[in-house]
């Protein structure tokens, strides 16, 4: 098959969960002798369109202009030259099918172009974007955990305008609503128009019916995990001496995932114990800048790692914590954790309480409850044999090839 995988940004120019999923697959099926391309947006000044080859892939990276919010927003109503670049890159690539990954700061015209060409999509849920213009369910205003639109779309619009920075403008908020419910009709009807779509659990299929997705053919498949060979042979101990547990944050450094509570949570905890922060400080300076100031002598901070890297210090550690005060749909970290053989501590809330079995392969904590994480660290800190237990019940999780033969099935019956 001819495969074109359509997403909002790619590596090297950004690096995030849905960016090295899209990459993990275009390469797996490019070794089972797909023809595989990935089409994406670049934020850069000026306009134009860059192709390259990627192990196999070819990549196609389009520019009109540097991203911010206001633009991206925007660009789902039309963006000229962006649709051009689609334009040459189908024309060229032929596919056969297309896997829309994610379509933030593009335009939806997009989808208009593969109908016209009779080109079936996939389409992979990796947040709330189809629905909520924020894609994570938090608001901008407050940093609220949002139950989704409302049916004036007044709470969307005052939430646009505050990611746009014009929240003293909120206002103004009634006259971005209608804007909004022509948003939601676009991609509602691209949306309806997918072949198959994906959720990869079973929290975002059913948030996704609750909106208004209920008889389109979602099917739940989680993402696959490619751990190197020798994952989980290294013990969590090292030689160092240390008294209590090592725990690793690896992830996002912005409010919704909740790392300060971690981090507060943590400096509760006796001397001797360590927490490991890994992650983008770039993305919100402010808030990594508050993190530091924050973090007591335990905790040390390893700024961005290589996936590489990554699998190294799940080697080295003895449970993973992800505090996200925002519903994850996922959560990539919290499988290859299991992967590795650690045992996780996880917000009770959207996919990570489906994902993390409380007293089982994990423990479960209230999300934003600085007691409650503070209570569960120091469970799995005092209690080698709480965390050795923990590790025994951990499942592994769905490997990359498990996932890519999985997917074929998927396109066959798109493509039928």
């Amino acid at each position: 098959m001819r495969i074109l995988n359509l997403v909002h940004q790619f590596l090297p120019d950004k690096i995030g969960g849905t960016e090295r999923y899209t990459q993990g697959i275009a390469h797996a099926l490019a070794q089972r002798g797909h023809q595989m391309s990935i089409f994406y947006r670049r934020s850069a000044a000026g306009t134009g369109v860059e192709r390259r080859e990627d192990t196999g892939v070819m990549v196609w990276a389009a520019w009109s202009g540097v991203a911010s919010p206001t633009r991206r927003f925007l660009a789902t109503f039309g963006d000229t030259p962006i649709e051009r670049a689609f334009g040459r890159a189908l024309d060229e690539s032929r596919p056969d099918l297309v896997h829309v990954q994610h379509m933030m700061g593009l335009p939806a015209a997009l989808l208009d172009a593969l109908r016209r060409r009779r080109i079936p999509t996939v389409v992979t849920l990796h947040d709330y974007w189809w629905v909520c213009a924020n894609a994570q369910l938090v608001t901008n205003y407050d940093q609220s955990i949002c139950a989704g639109p409302r049916r004036d779309w007044f709470n969307c619009s005052r939430c646009a305008l505050a990611r746009g920075g014009a929240d003293a403008l909120r206002l103004a908020a009634p006259g971005v609503s209608p804007l909004l419910a022509v948003r939601e009709r676009i991609l509602r009807s691209g949306l309806e128009r997918a072949a198959r779509i994906i959720a990869p659990t079973e929290f975002v299929k059913t948030w996704y019916a609750a909106h208004g997705l209920r008889d389109a053919p979602v099917a739940v498949l989680p993402h696959g995990i490619e751990p190197p060979a020798n994952v989980g042979a290294q013990e969590a101990r090292d030689p160092s001496g240390l008294t209590h547990a090592r725990f690793a944050y690896i992830g996002g450094l912005t409010w919704q995932k909740g790392v300060h509570v971690l981090v507060e949570a943590f400096n509760r905890l006796p001397a001797g114990a360590e927490l490991w922060i890994a992650g983008d400080e770039s993305a919100d300076p402010a808030y990594a800048a508050s993190l530091r100031a924050s973090a007591g002598p335990g905790v040390r901070f390893f700024g961005t790692l290589t996936h590489a890297q990554v699998w190294d210090v799940l080697g080295q550690v003895d449970a993973v914590a992800v505090p996200s005060l925002w519903f994850e749909t996922f959560s990539l970290i919290v499988h290859e954790a299991f992967a590795a053989g650690r045992p996780v501590i996880a917000s009770g809330l959207g996919a990570l309480a489906e994902v993390v079995r409380d007293g089982v392969d994990g423990l479960s904590a209230p999300p934003g409850d600085v007691d409650a994480w503070e209570d569960a660290l120091r469970r799995m800190s005092d209690s080698p044999d709480l965390r050795d237990r923990l590790r025994a019940g951990i499942r592994p999780p769905l490997t990359l090839d498990e996932h890519v033969a999985k997917l074929e099935v998927t396109y066959a019956d798109a493509l039928s």
